[in-house]
């Protein structure tokens, strides 16, 4: 173990790792500056961060709450929720409270899992189609694949990425039909090989769509984006943005919920979704979580930062063994997730297990593949986390498919990441003897 732990110290301090990790403290500090001027703005006060009971009427740890959300994204309104249970949740409010019978959502490139269900599209882990579903309610679905050139632009970035993005908005403008009433983008790359969206790309396409189709909303999957940028799709150009408070925004801390932010209006019709139509942002209890909630938004540009550096040296101590990671170490970045290409199953399922062996919270498991509601393919997933399914906190998972691919994200500190790194060089180095042995014997 200490040989492993001296191999990623020393992959820490190099030139690369150290330059990009100057890179993250700019967009933390910057970022740690914008959610401290939306509590002021907000003037929450100490009795604001006890919730009520029951109905929620008037709750003022809610009203605090919904304030601060909308000044820290830049948008007219938020809908903020203990009761909303997961970023798909916060999705289908939205979604829901857009679309009727007979209009069209749009998407650009494949969607989560989770949402292909949720839109009728893919069956669910027992081959059914969910019920309530969008096709269930007449409402028509189509994808606009995402362009093979972006990756590279994006890590290119400058002038070459901004040709990219333009022509990404041409591409996807022009997929618009008579019925599309929703175009949903997805910022990050979930369990697919695609490039993760910029928020300037995000702001390029939202634009060109308004300009031509402004009868089109622009919803935003934020999901592993917030403050890893200095700005949000919010404020480029997206009308209604979702997220989940177990992952960025909820800085480690926040035990469950959802937001949303953006227009007034569809704000109200996403909170009707949620709640019921007469009733929409009007009820919905705190209890004790307000506290909870915002300490976790005050403290998010810190942990997101964390969480960034942890990325980057895990890219370089992978790519030190000569696999393919996504993005690169030194890459722009717009969402917490690694991507990282193994030679093989039985070596991402080590990586798997060394992660949950190196967890504060159920490190004695032995993480299996195993069926997940709303994905199609069996998915292991290292996750000792405090707050069950909190991707802020280190995580390591992947859908048991070709190409074997882990999705590494998270990290409240960076020297938990270093840690879990050298636990999961030890366990490969292990692996690689065992099956040397194997093939001498």
């Amino acid at each position: 173990m200490r040989e492993a732990l001296a191999r990623v110290e020393a992959i820490r301090e190099s030139r690369q790792v150290q330059q990009a990790w100057r890179a993250v403290d700019e967009v933390v500090r910057e970022n740690q500056r914008r959610v401290l001027d939306a509590f002021q703005r907000a003037g929450v006060a100490q009795y604001q961060l006890a919730g009520t009971s029951g109905y929620g009427y008037n709750d003022p740890a809610r009203q605090a709450v919904e304030a601060v959300y909308a000044y820290v994204f830049g948008a007219e309104a938020a809908l903020v929720r203990p009761q909303i249970v997961s970023g798909t949740h916060a999705l289908a409010a939205a979604i829901f409270g857009v679309l009727r019978p007979g209009d069209e959502l749009l998407a650009l490139g494949r969607p989560y899992d989770t949402l292909t269900t949720l839109i009728g599209v893919t069956p669910d882990a027992r081959g059914r189609l969910a019920p309530g579903n969008l096709r269930e309610w007449g409402i028509g679905y189509r994808e606009v694949p995402i362009p093979p050139g972006l990756a590279r632009a994006v890590a290119a970035g400058g002038p070459r990425a901004e040709d990219e993005y333009a022509r990404l908005a041409r591409t996807v403008e022009a997929a618009i039909g008579p019925r599309t009433r929703l175009l949903l983008l997805q910022r990050s790359r979930g369990y697919s090989q695609r490039p993760s969206l910029p928020v300037a790309a995000i702001g390029e396409v939202a634009q060109a769509v308004h300009a031509r189709h402004p009868q089109v909303v622009v919803l935003v999957d934020n999901c592993y984006g917030e403050f890893v940028e200095v700005t949000e799709p919010s404020m480029a150009g997206a009308d209604l943005v979702a997220g989940s408070l177990i992952k960025n925004p909820g800085g480690g801390l926040a035990p469950g919920g959802g937001y949303l932010v953006g227009r007034q209006d569809l704000i109200e019709g996403a909170a009707a979704h949620l709640t019921a139509p007469g009733l929409g942002r009007e009820i919905g209890p705190f209890h004790d979580f307000a506290r909870l909630i915002l300490q976790g938004l005050f403290l998010a540009p810190h942990i997101v930062g964390e969480a960034l550096r942890g990325a980057i040296l895990a890219a370089a101590y992978f790519q030190s063994l000569g696999w393919p990671v996504d993005p690169r170490p030194g890459d722009p970045r717009t969402d917490i997730i690694q991507a990282i290409q193994f030679p093989s199953a039985l070596a991402l399922l080590a990586a798997v297990r060394a992660v949950q062996s190196a967890s504060p919270i159920d490190a004695r498991v032995r993480p299996e593949p195993a069926p997940m509601p709303g994905y199609s393919d069996p998915v292991v997933m290292a996750a000792g986390t405090f707050i069950q399914g909190a991707s802020l906190e280190l995580t390591a998972d992947a859908p048991l498919r070709p190409p074997f691919t882990l999705f590494w994200q998270g990290g409240l500190t960076r020297e938990h990441v270093e840690i879990a790194l050298a636990r999961v060089a030890c366990t490969l180095d292990q692996e690689l003897v065992t099956r040397s042995e194997g093939r001498e014997g």
